[in-house]
């Protein structure tokens, strides 16, 4: 399969949510046939959902990868899994770590395990602007580039970019 790029948004509110994130990013340089070409800066950002909880840590990390979206999302979520994510937890609850697939090429895909490009991006600050840190992409489904779902963004959080940043290649 040829090489294509990939954004995976990563996010933690669970303890040292910093170290949780570059952890993410450590475990993903290391995935067959991918490599890590770019992190964007770290945001910190609301809660999404249920309020009463930590500050989220968001970032996206830009991947070149020959795994097909399925093997992508099953090393994601085994990723998640060695960082102490439960198989099975409430929608929007604390966690550890959460990698999401946000775009993988110009492809668009559905089924019951996984939707390319993610479903709710184009809602979410916390996705938009850390993404905006590397490229400016075309969403494939609505045909406008994120700077352009950005600023039509009803999503009325304020991400807050922190100083520290994440590294590639530490391991």
């Amino acid at each position: 399969m040829e090489p294509v790029t990939a954004y995976i948004g990563i996010g933690s509110n669970v303890g040292d949510r910093f170290a949780w994130l570059q952890r993410a990013v450590d475990h993903l340089a290391q995935l067959p046939c991918t490599a890590v070409r770019g992190v964007s800066r770290v945001y910190m950002t609301e809660p999404f959902g249920d309020p009463d909880q930590e500050r989220y840590f968001n970032a996206v990390a830009a991947v070149e990868t020959a795994l097909d979206p399925a093997d992508l999302r099953a090393h994601c979520k085994a990723i998640e899994h060695d960082l102490g994510r439960p198989d099975r937890y409430r929608r929007w609850s604390p966690r550890t770590i959460d990698l999401d697939i946000l775009l993988y090429g110009d492809l668009c895909a559905e089924s019951d395990l996984l939707v390319i490009p993610h479903s709710e991006m184009h809602h979410r600050k916390f996705v938009l602007v850390p993404l905006l840190d590397l490229a400016n992409p075309i969403h494939p489904r609505l045909h406008r580039s994120i700077a352009e779902l950005l600023k039509s963004c009803d999503d009325n959080s304020v991400p807050v970019r922190l100083v520290e940043q994440l590294k590639i290649g530490r391991i």
